[in-house]
């Protein structure tokens, strides 16, 4: 039986916010409930204030995400050793969030009986000496003025596969292949694979084409021209400006991202019914 558990949620939503009052309600007596700061703040509520990182320490098994996949991945990104994550879905697409907003409290229930969970890979970000947040979708290397187009070398391994010049590239996860890499014309892949996918971005070059590597490869970004500036984005939550020679290295993280399996959790069902 799970003792403590954390929420986090979206704070612009009403309807979010109101989930979580209905959670509180139903499962104060039966578990410590720690609430993420923001949420907290929302709610009036500091006594049960936790911020997201210290959750594990304080023996926290489990976090429930409300709100779409935008919420789930700023969770996610707060922690260098996530926690399992049940996501109830209150986005629109919700492609890392399972749960209705109607099946919730049901769901809750169960879950805290005991649960397993799948392990999803993570990408380690480094700018030149700084670490920045893992990725668990993808990194975007993007033009940080629109209309002007980048330069910048691709590596693996220390092997240089490519010098673009376009408007940027995406390096995803398998969990990132159903999303920005997917739009730009990558291949989705199943989360089994141990795998990471570099897209370039509307190359100016016909033999660009997207790559899959090892996922245990060591990719290296480096701008080529002076005085262009791009931006870096990772999971569309954290973006950073870099110049002419700073370098991009991403490896796989330590520690992967956890999601509370569901009964019917199908990977190529959800791509079927969500991206059709």
């Amino acid at each position: 039986m799970i003792k403590k558990i954390g929420i986090v949620s979206r704070y612009d939503k009403h309807e979010a916010l109101e989930m979580v009052e209905k959670i509180i309600a139903r499962f104060r007596d039966e578990v410590d409930i720690f609430l993420a700061p923001r949420t907290a703040e929302h709610l009036g509520d500091q006594h049960s204030c936790m911020a997201i990182d210290s959750m594990r320490q304080a023996g926290v098994e489990l976090i429930i995400s409300i709100g779409g996949d935008g919420t789930v991945l700023r969770t996610i990104s707060k922690m260098d050793d996530p926690l399992p994550l049940l996501g109830i879905n209150m986005g629109t697409l919700g492609f890392l969030v399972d749960v209705k907003p109607e099946d919730a409290i049901e769901t809750i229930e169960n879950v805290l009986k005991g649960f397993t969970y799948t392990e999803r890979s993570r990408l380690a970000v480094q700018l030149n000496e700084e670490y920045l947040p893992c990725a668990t979708n993808e990194l975007v290397l993007i033009t940080s003025r629109a209309a002007k187009i980048l330069s910048f070398s691709i590596c693996v391994d220390e092997s240089q596969i490519d010098e673009l010049r376009a408007d940027g590239v995406v390096i995803a996860t398998p969990t990132g292949s159903t999303a920005y890499a997917m739009s730009a014309g990558g291949p989705i892949i199943d989360p089994r694979v141990d795998a990471t996918l570099i897209v370039p971005l509307a190359p100016f070059k016909l033999s660009a084409r997207p790559w899959v590597v090892p996922g245990n490869s060591k990719i290296g970004l480096t701008m080529t021209l002076p005085e262009k500036e791009a931006a870096v984005v990772v999971d569309g939550q954290h973006t950073y400006h870099i110049h002419e020679h700073d370098v991009i290295t991403l490896t796989k993280a330590r520690n992967p991202a956890r999601f509370v399996k569901m009964p019917i959790d199908g990977f190529y069902e959800k791509v079927k019914n969500k991206l059709s």
